[in-house]
């Protein structure tokens, strides 16, 4: 553990509003809760960028600790899951389940690993019941008309996560009002269920959970009271991390649900906010039918996760040129098994709250490096770059492999392709220029790049 001391991870608290050291509750167990999907739809880009970014954190934090207990949850129980299920005439279970193996795909195919647990919500309803009880007793909570609601004007900080106060709150947001509410902001911990309706039995009769409550009981269940690191989407700030906040603090007496709470910022589709009501959504499973995951996830990465991101056709196209460069970079050189060098810019770039546009310069320029080197140095430069790439979870293909399945035209094939290399490799010997051009240009024609080098002539779809 001796990195902890030398190397200090520094990341933006959203609760304090700046930069701090990272300090973990016990070093040898981290923790990182980030909001799940709920699974009803396809998810969209945006859906897919915290994902990203907290992978990428989530490897960082273990390159320096021992244990990192990550828990990314998945929402099955909601209204939207219900109301998509009574559209298509299925249950929800069938639904759920569909769409959360649809989404475990497309995050897989960004190159994210799995989470070290991935709580579903249908399976804590006993610890969402129990918490709500909890806050029944202490005073932070009460029952009207079959429903239990937080009353938010029981805790005194309400509202230091987003910075607003009550009335700045309700004014700024869709809150419902109704009869059974002591008060507007008031928010649903266990709602009633119709015959109908999917629920489960509670003290309070027949119900379901709130969306809120479902997070606060499965941080607390596989995580614990106080949790390292909390994390999401900027729009999760309010009211979801709010009132998860209000829950966990107030069901615990007052400790913090959280140590770190961290979100990353909106995608912005050809210069617009995405948004249902301008209908610019871009799911991933359409996205991946047109370029790789890892095209995707290295646009993701190459803006600050705080910042607002544009996503654009010439924007992905361009980060599949940057793929390409460092693919080719690595084409035909020789390197070690990966090593982490921690004290090199581009670690220490993520170490600085998640700076991965810094770590992709440098990616680049240890691949310009090692291809302008050879023997033990060219080695020790590439299981550089492949452990920095491995950490931002790029480069995780065998070179060939890239090149190969890339983009372009599929009409010819890798043989057809190899047959003409071979033929125009013969024509050069026999000094026929003009037809080692034509072939260059007939392949170039079908979508096929020819690089020749001094260990030969390689190709890739363009």
């Amino acid at each position: 553990m001796t990195d902890t001391n030398i190397l200090e991870l520094q990341l933006y608290n959203t609760m304090s509003r700046e930069k701090q050291v990272f300090k973990p509750i016990d070093l040898s167990r981290v923790t990182m809760y980030v909001c799940g999907p709920t699974v009803y739809n396809r998810v969209h880009i945006g859906n897919a960028r915290p994902v990203v970014v907290f992978d990428t954190l989530y490897r960082v934090l273990n390159s320096v600790y021992p244990n990192v207990i990550y828990a990314r949850n998945i929402t099955d129980i909601d209204d939207k899951i219900m109301n998509a299920a009574a559209e298509l005439g299925e249950d929800i279970s069938v639904l759920s389940a569909r769409y959360a193996k649809a989404y475990f795909d497309d995050m897989e195919a960004l190159n994210n690993l799995e989470p070290t647990i991935t709580p579903y919500a249908t399976q804590h309803i006993p610890e969402m019941i129990s918490m709500t009880s909890l806050l029944i007793d202490k005073g932070h909570a009460y029952e009207s008309q079959g429903h239990v609601l937080f009353a938010v004007e029981s805790m005194e900080k309400y509202g230091q996560l987003s910075g607003r106060s009550l009335d700045d709150m309700l004014a700024g947001a869709r809150v419902e009002v109704a009869d059974y509410k002591r008060y507007a902001g008031d928010f649903i911990l266990w709602k009633p269920s119709s015959d109908k309706e999917p629920g489960w039995d509670s003290p309070w009769g027949r119900g379901r959970p709130g969306w809120h409550l479902e997070c606060s009981a499965m941080t607390e269940k596989h995580l614990g009271e106080t949790i390292d690191i909390h994390a999401g989407g900027q729009d999760l700030i309010f009211p979801h991390h709010e009132n998860e906040i209000a829950q966990s603090c107030c069901a615990h007496d007052g400790k913090p649900m959280a140590n770190i709470w961290m979100h990353n910022g909106f995608i912005n589709i050809d210069g617009e906010k995405m948004s249902k009501s301008l209908g610019n959504f871009r799911m991933v499973k359409d996205l991946l039918d047109h370029y790789p995951g890892e095209v995707l996830r290295f646009v993701i990465l190459s803006a600050h996760y705080r910042s607002e991101q544009s996503f654009s056709a010439e924007l992905l196209d361009s980060a599949w040129r940057s793929l390409d460069s460092l693919y080719g970079y690595l084409r035909g050189t020789q390197s070690d098994q990966p090593e982490l060098n921690k004290s090199s810019a581009g670690y220490k770039a993520l170490l600085d709250d998640l700076n991965t546009p810094m770590a992709i310069s440098e990616l680049h320029r240890l691949a310009k490096l090692m291809h302008s080197t050879e023997g033990d140095e060219q080695r020790a430069i590439g299981a550089e770059l492949l452990a920095l790439g491995d950490i931002l979870g790029l480069l995780q293909q065998d070179p060939e492999q890239w090149f190969t399945h890339a983009r372009g035209s599929e009409d010819i094939s890798e043989q057809d392709i190899e047959a003409l290399i071979t033929q125009r490799q013969q024509a050069k010997e026999n000094k026929d220029y003009s037809g080692a051009d034509q072939i260059r240009q007939s392949l170039l024609d079908q979508g096929v790049i020819l690089e020749d080098s001094r260990i030969g002539t390689q190709w890739r779809r363009s």
